[in-house]
């Protein structure tokens, strides 16, 4: 028999690029040790700096998905993106909550709170906030929300790492849950990320600024990576900074590609993974 890999399931839209959504979350659960699941929210048309079209998918699909990979794997960690509207959290809170029962341990759920890409372009509905602050986010182990979401659900913008600090015990007094604020979109020579926990404590972690990379799906992985350390059973500080070393290699060591409009960047998921089809090493 195989090695055993936890299976991960992300809830999230389905990205045609595969910089982000769920197919950037399979390519980290993998490149992690895990095996990744999906349940797909939207079909987005997009490629890094451009959201182009959204089709979502009936919200009693997105349930089915999720209902028939609770029955057929022990689901180990789950984390969510990209959930659009008001109908498909609803669906995916009430099977969450089905699935996770029935799951023993309970595997950790990781909230990425998608609400605005990178581009600047909303990916949630107006109307669908309030039921993602009174229903998902109580029942996140952690949420991960970029700094334009941490914003929004704060209240207030959020300018620089003292803010940053200041804005942590706010949240996880107002959701319930631990954050991790990140302060790579602060553009400072280090990317410090703080994550805040329900007793209290604060972790730091800090990796040097990449500049000039279109980092087009970071929350993405970096939330499939927490869940998937959570998954082996890390402690959440320990998820956290396992996450953040493997997404700064995944940026320090991007791919790029020629392109019409410009050259076209990407995380290298697999930065740390060495292909069995590449070419052996030759000897000295």
């Amino acid at each position: 028999m195989s090695s055993f890999l936890p299976p991960v399931l992300t809830i999230a839209g389905s990205d045609n690029s595969a910089g982000a959504g769920a197919q950037a979350d399979l390519k980290t659960i993998s490149a992690l040790g895990g095996y990744g699941l999906t349940a797909i929210t939207c079909i987005v048309a997009e490629v890094p700096g451009k959201v182009s079209m959204i089709q979502a998918v009936e919200p009693a699909v997105v349930a089915e998905q999720i209902r028939l990979l609770f029955g057929a794997f022990p689901v180990a960690g789950v984390k969510t993106g990209m959930l659009y509207s008001r109908e498909i959290i609803e669906a995916v809170v009430s099977t969450l909550d089905e699935g996770l029962a029935r799951t023993s341990p309970r595997p950790a759920l990781v909230v990425d709170p998608v609400m605005i890409a990178t581009s600047g372009d909303p990916l949630l509905k107006p109307e669908a906030m309030e039921l993602y602050r009174e229903a998902l986010l109580p029942r996140a182990t952690l949420a991960t929300p970029n700094l334009d979401e941490a914003g929004v659900l704060l209240g207030e913008p959020i300018p620089d790492l003292a803010a940053l600090r200041a804005a942590g015990p706010h949240l996880v007094a107002r959701y319930g849950t631990a954050f991790l604020l990140k302060g790579g979109h602060l553009r400072s020579a280090t990317a410090t990320d703080l994550l805040f926990l329900l007793d209290g404590s604060v972790h730091e972690y800090s990796a040097p600024f990449v500049p000039g990379v279109a980092t087009h799906g970071t929350g993405c992985t970096y939330s499939a990576a927490i869940a998937t350390g959570l998954a082996h059973g890390l402690d959440l500080p320990s998820a956290v900074g396992a996450a953040k070393r493997y997404l700064s290699r995944a940026i320090t060591d991007f791919l790029r590609w020629p392109g019409a409009g410009g050259p076209t960047d990407a995380l290298h998921h697999f930065a740390s993974v060495t292909s069995p089809l590449a070419p052996a090493p030759t000897s000295p």
